[in-house]
C-alpha cells in the first residue's frame, strides 16, 4: 500500500499514536523509515516494535523503539543483534518474552550485563508456555524494575490469528 494511502487510513482513526509492528517492519527498510519520518513530521507519536535482528542505526531517534531480545527458549536468541543496544535512546523499551524460569534468569542477566536498567524493560510470557502469575511472583521477589505485560493480541483474538 502506498504511503499516501497508509497516511489517509491513519488519519481516518483520529488518533495521534501509531505503532508500527507485525512481522518485522524493518524488512521494509526505506519504506518504513519514510513512513516513520512522515508520521513524526506530522506530530504523531510513533512506536516501532522490532524483533531486534535488523539494525536500528538508521531509524529516526524520535521514534520510540520497542526491541525484543530473544530468550534462549525461543530458539531465536542467536538472531539478537546486540549492536542495536547502542542505537537505543532513553525513551526506548526492551522486551523479553519468557517461556521458562531459565529465560527469566537469562533476561535478568542480560539487563545487568548490558546496563539496560535506564530503559523501560518489558517482561511478558509466551502464550500458554509459562503462567503469568509465576513471572509476576518472581519479579516481586527479585524487586525487578520491569513492567509485566501479556501478549494481549493472543487474548483478544485466537492465538493463531495472523495480521492482528
Amino acid at each position: 500500500m502506498p504511503i499516501d494511502e497508509v497516511m489517509a487510513l491513519i488519519r481516518s482513526y483520529e488518533c495521534r499514536l501509531v505503532e508500527i509492528t507485525g512481522g518485522e517492519p524493518l524488512l521494509q527498510n526505506d519504506e518504513v523509515n519514510n513512513l516513520i519520518k512522515i508520521l513524526l513530521d506530522n506530530e504523531y507519536n510513533v512506536l516501532l516494535e522490532t524483533n531486534g535482528s535488523l539494525s536500528l542505526e538508521n531509524v529516526d531517534r524520535r521514534v520510540i523503539k520497542i526491541m525484543d531480545l530473544k530468550c534462549p527458549d525461543s530458539g531465536m536468541s542467536e538472531k539478537n543483534n546486540w549492536k542495536n543496544l547502542e542505537y537505543l535512546c532513553d525513551h526506548d523499551q526492551v522486551k523479553f518474552v519468557l517461556s521458562s524460569r531459565k529465560d527469566y534468569e537469562w533476561a535478568k542477566d542480560a539487563i545487568k550485563k548490558n546496563s539496560l536498567s535506564k530503559l523501560e524493560i518489558l517482561f511478558s510470557t509466551a502464550f500458554y508456555l509459562l503462567e503469568p502469575l509465576k513471572v509476576v511472583k518472581w519479579i516481586l521477589e527479585d524487586r525487578l524494575k520491569v513492567r509485566f505485560q501479556l501478549q494481549m493480541h493472543k487474548y483478544i483474538w485466537h492465538p493463531n490469528t495472523k495480521g492482528v
